[in-house]
């Protein structure tokens, strides 16, 4: 059903069938030493090129928790090189992006298609895999 793949600063997931509903990043398979970025920068791919048919949720939604309460931190959302969020968030142990289905749907290619996270932290930062989770079809 899906495939990771752990690179240093970067984390992919290959679906090859819609996952319905909120799953979190422990039932991708992907565990909390996964999580652990001491660089800074960190990466998250959800590769959707053989998923089939589908129908995207309401308003898909990446929610990622971590153990700090960190400051100032970046994220950026593309999909197939649309971003879709921008933004900084201050102050919190979790960052949520609301991401519009339309502009999914939209940007959506034959073959390729790559939802990609972008995190820049301030600081050593530990993701927790169970409490992180996608929201992304129905």
């Amino acid at each position: 059903m899906k495939n990771v793949e752990i690179n240093p600063g970067e984390i992919k997931v290959k679906f090859d069938k819609p996952v319905i509903g909120k799953v979190s990043f422990a039932d991708l398979g992907i565990t909390d030493a996964d999580l652990h970025n001491n660089t800074g920068f960190m990466r998250i791919v959800f590769d959707l090129e053989g998923i089939g048919e589908h129908q995207y949720f309401q308003v898909p939604t990446i929610e990622v928790s971590y153990k700090e309460n960190l400051a100032a931190t970046h994220w950026i959302c593309e999909f197939n090189g649309k971003t879709l969020v921008d933004k900084i968030d201050n102050h919190g142990h979790s960052t949520v992006m609301l991401l519009n289905r339309k502009t999914i749907a939209d940007a959506e290619h034959h073959h390729e298609n790559k939802l990609m996270v972008h995190a820049e932290f301030p600081e050593e930062t530990h993701l927790i895999a169970a409490e992180s989770y996608i929201n992304i079809f129905k």
